[in-house]
């Protein structure tokens, strides 16, 4: 009977503790993602890509909305469901040339060409090894990792935002 109490008591104890955190954030109108593929408050890991739109950069009017990047282009994407569910075939991306390896981050959306095909994946492990940055890549819907140390040079660009 004590053993029931206990582990009756401790469910509800955690229950509410997750409702209180919950509403303490629903108070500062923060929107938390809880079971994403880029980020998840149950994982351990957190790919969500760096910040690349500062928001002054962003101007919203009534019929319209005004992004300032510096020479972007806009991509769409092959059906692999590799990147699902943040990237689909009906999503389309906008994406820039990185200058430097500064400019990638883990959790970023790059795009890399392997076998004469250009790939868009995460990169979930940025390093320094012998011959410089590398960087490790991973489909979001994957279950493991790219293989081989992706170098600067074979990125091709750096989405930085998806519209659906």
């Amino acid at each position: 009977m004590k053993e029931e109490i206990l582990i009756t008591a401790t469910f509800l104890l955690g229950f509410i503790s997750c409702l209180a955190l919950i509403g303490l954030y629903n108070n500062f109108n923060i929107e938390i993602p809880l079971a994403t593929t880029g980020f998840s408050i149950f994982s351990k890991q957190a790919f969500a890509p760096s910040n690349s739109i500062a928001e002054k950069d962003i101007e919203v009017y009534e019929d319209k909305i005004v992004i300032y990047v510096e020479n972007p282009s806009i991509s769409n994407y092959a059906p692999t469901g590799s990147m699902r569910p943040v990237i689909d075939v009906y999503a389309n991306g906008i994406r820039v040339v990185p200058v430097s390896e500064d400019e990638i981050k883990i959790g970023d959306i790059v795009s890399f060409e392997k076998d004469n095909r250009l790939i868009v994946h995460r990169i979930v492990e940025k390093g320094l090894d012998e011959e410089g940055f590398y960087f490790i890549t991973k489909g979001d819907n994957n279950p493991t990792t790219d293989k081989g140390k992706l170098r600067f040079k074979d990125i091709k660009y750096k989405t930085i935002g998806v519209i659906w």
